[in-house]
C-alpha cells in the first residue's frame, strides 16, 4: 500500500496504458477483416459442361464361358488365348475312341438325315411314284363302284347241267343275295379310302416337297448334328479367345470350362446413376472414360442403352446406364474398373460463379461480394453446375465483381456459414 501510495502518479499512467490496449484489442476484434485477407475471385462469363460421373467395369458385347458336354480326352487343341475366332470354328475336340456310344452313332444318323433332307429336295422319284398310285386307286375304285352298281338290278345267272354227258346251259334272271352284296360294299369301301389316301399323297409332292416336310428332315440333320458336336467346342460368334484351359491328352467331364471368347470389337461399361441425374441422361450423350490401370490416356464414347427402371440398394435408387467406348484399343480388357463422366449439358456464354465462394446462410444460397474493401453478401439462385463453377440465374451479381473464397465465418460481424 506504502509503494501505491507513493507512486500514486506512475500507478494511474499504467492503468491509463491497460485500459486503452484493452480497448484496441475489442475494437480491432469487431471490426472489418481488411480486404488483403480475403482470397478472391473475379466473375466472368464462359461456358459450362454439367456432367454426371460413375464408375463401373468394362464387359464384351458378347461374352461366352463355353464348357465340354461329354466326357472324353482331349484330342486337339486349335486356339490359345489372344487368338481370334470366327462363328463355329472348331477350338478343340475330343477323341472318337473316349466318345460315349450315343455320339459315335450320330455320325451315321447325320449321314442319314442329310441323304434324306436331299433326296425330299431334289428327288422327282416320290411325285412320279404317287401319281403311279394314285392313277392305280382311281382304276381300283371305279372296278368297285361299277361292281356294287351292278348289284342293285337284276342280275342274269347261269345254271350248267349235264345231260347224258353232255353239258347244257340254262339262263334265267335273279337277285343277288345278301352276303355278295355286303362283300361288294367292303370292297367298294375300301377302295375309296385307298384313293383318298392316294389323292392326299399326290397332292403333298405334286408341286415338290412341302414347307413341314422339309422342316422335319432338318430337325433331324439338326438334332444328328448337335449330337455330334458334343464331341468338340465350337465358338458361338465371332471374337477373341480370352481364356483357354484345355491341353491335348486332358481327361474331361461333362460340365467342365474350356474357354472364354468375348467379342472385343465393342467394348461396354455398365455404370450406376442416381436417381437425381437419371433423368438429364440420355442416349447418344459424349462421355469421358478414365482407368486407374491405363495411367495418362483418356478415352471417348456414347450413351447406348438408359435403364427405364430403378434399383434400390440400402434405401438409394440407382439407374444402370450403358456406355460405350468408341475408341477403345488393346490396353482396355473387360474386367477394368473405370471413371466414367456424361456429358449431359453444355452451356455457352453464361456468367458463372466459383462453386468455392457458395455459402448456405438461413437456408439461403449466398456468396459474398467485396465492395470498396468491405465484404457484402448477396443471395443468390444458381442453375445448373460442373465440379468447378455454377450459373448464376439470379442474383445481384455482374461480370467483374469479386466474391470472397474464404469468407469469415457465421459468428463474424458480416455472417458466412
Amino acid at each position: 500500500m506504502n509503494f501505491f501510495r507513493k507512486h500514486k502518479k506512475l500507478t494511474i499512467g499504467l492503468g491509463i496504458v491497460l485500459v486503452l490496449i484493452l480497448a484496441f484489442f475489442l475494437i480491432r476484434r469487431n471490426s472489418p477483416a481488411p480486404a488483403s485477407q480475403f482470397q478472391t475471385a473475379e466473375i466472368k462469363r464462359g461456358n459450362l459442361t454439367a456432367s454426371v460421373g460413375a464408375t463401373g467395369s468394362v464387359r464384351a458385347q458378347s461374352s461366352a464361358v463355353l464348357v465340354w458336354e461329354a466326357n472324353g480326352s482331349v484330342e486337339k487343341v486349335n486356339v490359345k488365348v489372344g487368338d481370334r475366332v470366327s462363328l463355329d470354328q472348331v477350338l478343340a475336340s475330343l477323341d472318337k475312341t473316349s466318345l460315349p456310344q450315343s455320339i459315335l452313332l450320330a455320325e451315321a444318323d447325320l449321314v442319314s438325315a442329310q441323304k434324306a433332307l436331299e433326296d425330299l429336295q431334289n428327288s422327282k422319284t416320290t411325285t412320279a411314284q404317287a401319281a403311279i398310285t394314285l392313277d392305280k386307286a382311281q382304276k381300283d375304285y371305279k372296278k368297285a363302284y361299277d361292281y356294287r352298281q351292278s348289284l342293285n338290278g337284276k342280275i342274269t345267272i347261269k345254271e350248267v347241267t349235264i345231260v347224258g354227258g353232255i353239258p347244257r346251259i340254262r339262263e334265267h334272271k335273279g337277285y343277288a343275295d345278301a352276303a355278295t352284296i355286303a362283300d361288294a360294299d367292303n370292297k367298294l369301301a375300301l377302295a375309296t379310302a385307298q384313293l383318298e389316301d392316294a389323292q392326299r399323297a399326290y397332292d403333298r409332292v405334286k408341286n415338290g416337297p412341302s414347307a413341314e416336310d422339309i422342316a422335319a428332315a432338318q430337325a433331324r440333320v439338326a438334332a444328328a448334328q448337335a449330337t455330334l458336336n458334343m464331341a468338340k467346342i465350337l465358338a458361338p460368334f465371332a471374337g477373341t479367345v480370352t481364356q483357354a484351359i484345355p491341353a491335348v491328352g486332358d481327361q474331361v467331364a461333362a460340365g467342365a470350362p474350356a474357354f472364354r471368347v468375348d467379342d472385343l470389337s465393342h467394348m461396354l461399361v455398365d455404370v450406376q446413376v442416381s436417381e437425381v441425374d437419371i433423368n438429364s441422361v440420355s442416349i447418344g450423350q459424349p462421355v469421358t472414360l478414365t482407368f486407374d490401370a491405363i495411367l495418362g490416356k483418356e478415352y471417348h464414347g456414347e450413351v447406348v442403352e438408359v435403364g427405364q427402371a430403378g434399383d434400390t440398394v440400402q434405401g438409394v435408387v440407382n439407374f444402370t446406364v450403358t456406355v460405350e467406348i468408341t475408341d477403345a484399343d488393346e490396353l482396355v480388357k473387360p474386367g477394368m474398373t473405370a471413371a466414367v463422366t456424361i456429358t449431359v449439358k453444355e452451356l455457352k456464354d453464361v456468367l458463372l460463379v466459383p462453386n468455392r465462394a457458395v455459402r448456405f446462410v438461413d437456408s439461403d444460397r449466398v456468396v459474398y461480394v467485396l465492395r470498396n474493401g468491405q465484404p457484402v453478401k448477396v443471395k443468390i439462385t444458381l442453375g445448373q453446375s460442373s465440379d468447378a463453377d455454377s450459373v448464376v440465374a439470379s442474383g445481384d451479381l455482374k461480370e467483374g465483381d469479386l466474391v470472397i473464397l474464404n469468407p469469415p465465418s457465421q459468428s463474424g460481424p458480416f455472417g458466412g456459414g
